[in-house]
């Protein structure tokens, strides 16, 4: 009776440092067959261990800026160093035009533009259990130099936390597994919003049927069920 929209949701991904938002999405693709992360474009340079095409698209920065002034991405940042990070708007299209749920892990700053730009846009924060526990993650990271660059990365964090309410959900990841059910979850209650309802139908033989039931209702209304 109801038929849904084939277009797939768009899921943007956010939370501070150290949150565990990369592992927490590797482990949502291997359980979710239909959901993909777009490879995202980058300036700067490939590093050992790393694949073109796989990673991310490495291209130089003239060719990035390029790209920025063809309007080729759906939102673009330039970090520290100066180079790029991107998400191509074509790719992207083309996967929800074809049903998939794609998920980015984008920063609050991203995630408004893309919001502007895609209103139905499902936007989930990720949590560490606690401040305390964020600056132990950051600290055993190892990969700020000084503790002046700690200090930095975790005022930036709370920074990014303070905007948790522009988001739709917000999950909290003491525990990986925990964390990607409650992610899946949220995505199963989202395939049943109503609107994303089509169309809403009743075939000519459910039809036919009511009808019968109905005929067969006023026959019998003054015989008990069972005598029916």
């Amino acid at each position: 009776m109801i038929k849904e929209k084939k277009r797939g949701n768009l899921i943007i991904i956010s939370g501070p440092t150290c949150a565990g938002k990369d592992t927490v999405i590797k482990e949502l693709l291997k359980k979710r067959e239909n959901t993909v992360c777009p490879i995202s474009y980058t300036s700067r340079k490939i590093r050992k261990g790393e694949v073109n095409g796989v990673d991310y698209y490495f291209i130089t920065r003239e060719e990035f800026e390029r790209k920025i002034e063809n309007n080729d991405f759906l939102e673009y940042a330039k970090v520290r160093y100066g180079e790029y990070f991107g998400t191509p708007k074509k790719e992207l299209e083309e996967l929800l035009s074809n049903g998939k749920d794609v998920i980015l892990e984008i920063d609050v700053q991203g995630a408004s533009q893309v919001k502007k730009l895609f209103p139905e846009t499902i936007l989930i924060f990720i949590l560490a259990p606690s401040m305390e526990e964020l600056k132990r993650r950051i600290k055993q990271r190892g990969a700020e130099k000084n503790i002046e660059e700690v200090i930095d990365r975790f005022k930036t964090a709370y920074k990014e936390i303070q905007k948790i309410k522009k988001y739709n959900y917000v999950v909290v990841n003491d525990e990986i597994e925990k964390a990607v059910q409650k992610i899946e979850a949220i995505l199963i209650s989202e395939k049943c919003r109503v609107d994303r309802i089509e169309e809403l139908y009743v075939q000519n033989e459910e039809e036919f049927m009511h009808e019968l039931l109905m005929d067969e209702y006023f026959e019998n209304k003054e015989k008990k069920i069972t005598d029916i």
